[in-house]
């Protein structure tokens, strides 16, 4: 994957509050739209601190509504110092790492913050994707990217809420003896598995029938964690080449090698090709879970390991 355009030199941008609008204008009157947008994965990718604040407008000159989330972080945030022409980590550096190599590319942890930014960054592109033909979306694709460096290097330090353990998974492009790459140019895909606990009241991940976010224990016990993949994506130019689902099997031994029984993903209604990634994968729809009636239209899928 090459990574092109002109977020490599913008990486550190305003901490203020961003809201998304699109503003026309009609003869007769102004027209607002704003967005929301979705993984291509149909997961939902967390933000850095404070939840999404979600709306929905209707375009008052057209029947098609676009939904808009506004995204802010703590103002003391600052990107570290990140080189942008690090080389990818060779093989005697990683040595020991779990991981799994497949044809062109191998999946394993991140290791260097270059790796996490990297990740992020393609998150950003799933994210914005069906928007790409709008005004300053690389703007939108930069300051969200921001957003989730920070809250994925705070989820793999264990401080997100009921997720115990994070890992961050990359594929990156199998290192080449005559040949080495910077990060930017080696990362293809990537996708989190998280070790989780229960809440009270909670039956399956994010159903709870009690509106109180209390664990079930003070010290989890295996019977009340659960492993949970989410995050997944892959670079639009190296798509169909088996990254994803090698990315799925990697996270399955990690969720195995850690002693979990049951591995958990959500997946959107109307995503059919990730609904048939998980089902190869092993995955099986959670019935109880799964109503098409619900409010965000995602379907809970689940493999017992």
């Amino acid at each position: 994957m090459d990574l092109k355009g002109s977020f490599i030199p913008l990486f550190r941008v305003s901490s203020s509050r961003t809201t998304l609008a699109v503003v026309g204008r009609s003869s007769s009157r102004p027209t607002l739209c704003v967005a929301k947008v979705y993984s291509s994965f149909g997961e939902s990718f967390p933000v850095l601190y404070r939840r999404l604040a979600a709306t929905e407008v209707q375009c008052n000159d057209s029947s098609h509504s676009i939904h808009q989330s506004s995204v802010s972080h703590s103002s003391s945030s600052r990107l570290p110092e990140l080189s942008f022409d690090r080389l990818q980590p060779s093989e005697q550096e990683l040595c020991g790492q779990q991981r799994r190599v497949f044809d062109r590319f191998v999946a394993r942890g991140a290791v260097v913050d270059e790796e996490y930014w990297t990740a992020a960054w393609l998150r950003a592109e799933a994210n914005w994707e069906s928007l790409s033909y709008m005004r300053h979306v690389d703007s939108f694709k930069r300051k969200y990217a921001e957003q989730e460096f920070y809250a994925l290097k705070r989820r793999c330090a264990g401080r997100d809420g009921n997720s115990l353990k994070c890992f961050c998974i990359v594929a990156v492009k199998k290192e080449d003896k005559n040949v080495r790459r910077t990060v930017l140019n080696s990362v293809v895909g990537t996708l989190d598995i998280s070790i989780r606990q229960f809440l009270h009241g909670e039956t399956f991940p994010g159903e709870l029938k009690k509106t109180n976010g209390v664990l079930v224990s003070q010290e989890a016990n295996d019977a009340h964690k659960y492993a949970y993949i989410s995050n997944v994506c892959v670079s639009k130019y190296a798509r169909r080449q088996g990254i994803a689902s090698n990315m799925l099997y990697l996270a399955i031994d990690i969720a195995i090698s850690v002693g979990m029984k049951q591995l958990f993903c959500h997946v959107n209604l109307d995503n059919k090709p990730a609904q048939e990634l998980y089902r190869k994968t092993g995955f099986k729809k959670v019935e109880a879970a799964s109503s098409p009636l619900s409010k965000d239209q995602r379907l809970l899928m689940c493999m017992a390991l």
